[in-house]
């Protein structure tokens, strides 16, 4: 497949000795959706305004479309669509006016903007609220209306960065319908960056998952939950630090399919197997009777990207991206109720 976005050793050092981005290396084919996984502080914004321009390098090197990105910074930037984590939408601009004040940015004549806008309003099922003032949209029109100022130049590769951060999730479901649309019938190539394991595993051809400013693998969804085996059994026991369990828990090991054990942080232990769980569950009940060690619950569950991911990283990102969802969302609320 030919290559849309090609990054060698990429590293990038802020001010004051801060590593955002440490020796990374990854392709984009043309044509293909590729994500980064990962949560806040793991350098996905900055590996993304490295690549169109915003920020240099500290080392690498980097190609879209086998322009050099450090040489031609011009002709990255028309080839190049960028919708950021917040919406960069003008209240007091209608939606055409913000549409219209985009394509100026780019030099487009005025016959071409007005073209370009009817299309990509249409294309985002907004050209019915043109003459709207923004202030009045909602979270999801306000994406949906970002993401369209970015297509104006008509780029041949798109960045979004988290594009559905603090959306409901009916709301995710339809950027991402419109995402898809995009691909298919632009055969636009498509770099986005997200910390919902959903949003990843439907929308992406592959996924590097980063976290610290480091790539810890790279693959399709599919292949990356196959690498985690084929069931994984979560565990509780009534005895929470008990010589009952540890022993129950080293006979569990040594069942031949068992691949590995794991605690997370409510004392309930990962059991991860290479085959069906179904089939060693049993074993698990008849070796805590035999030693006495009661269970509180046991659950069967197929790996998920979550799995993939504590798998590589150690830990989850649920809990910190949920707190920084939470303050994307009442900077929202108080944008409108400021006017």
């Amino acid at each position: 497949m030919e290559k849309a976005i090609e990054v060698r050793n990429l590293t990038k050092i802020y001010k004051g000795g801060s590593v955002a981005v440490n020796d990374v290396s990854f392709c984009v084919s043309k044509g293909e959706i590729f994500g980064f996984l990962g949560p806040n502080g793991a350098g996905k914004s900055t590996t993304i305004k490295v690549l169109i321009g915003l920020l240099r390098p500290t080392r690498g090197r980097l190609f879209l479309n086998g322009v050099n990105i450090v040489k031609h910074p011009e002709q990255i930037k028309h080839n190049t669509g960028y919708a950021a984590q917040e919406t960069a939408i003008d209240d007091r601009l209608t939606c055409l006016e913000n549409i219209y004040l985009q394509g100026h940015f780019y030099h487009l004549p005025r016959k071409e903007i007005k073209k370009r806008s009817e299309d990509v309003l249409k294309m985002f099922d907004l050209f019915d609220k043109r003459n709207n003032l923004s202030n009045t949209f909602s979270g999801g029109m306000l994406k949906r209306l970002d993401i369209a100022e970015a297509l104006i130049h008509r780029p041949k590769i798109l960045f979004l960065d988290e594009p559905t951060l603090g959306l409901d999730v009916q709301t995710r479901q339809a950027i991402w319908e419109y995402i898809r649309n995009l691909r298919y019938q632009n055969e636009m190539t498509i770099f986005l960056t997200t910390h919902y394991m959903e949003e990843a595993d439907a929308l992406c051809d592959r996924i590097a998952i980063i976290d610290q400013g480091r790539i810890k693998t790279i693959d399709t969804p599919e292949n990356l939950k196959q690498q985690i085996g084929g069931d994984i059994i979560t565990v509780s026991f009534s005895e929470i630090s008990n010589g009952k369990v540890q022993k129950t828990l080293e006979k569990v090991k040594q069942i031949s399919q068992v691949k590995e054990i794991s605690l997370d942080k409510n004392k309930i232990y990962r059991i991860v197997v290479n085959q069906r769980g179904d089939k060693i569950i049993p074993e698990i009940f008849s070796i805590s009777q035999k030693n006495e060690t009661n269970i509180n619950s046991i659950r069967l569950q197929r790996p998920s990207l979550e799995d993939v991911y504590l798998h590589f990283t150690g830990r989850t990102i649920q809990e910190e991206e949920e707190n920084r969802e939470n303050l994307i969302k009442t900077r929202i609320m108080k944008r409108r109720l400021r006017r």
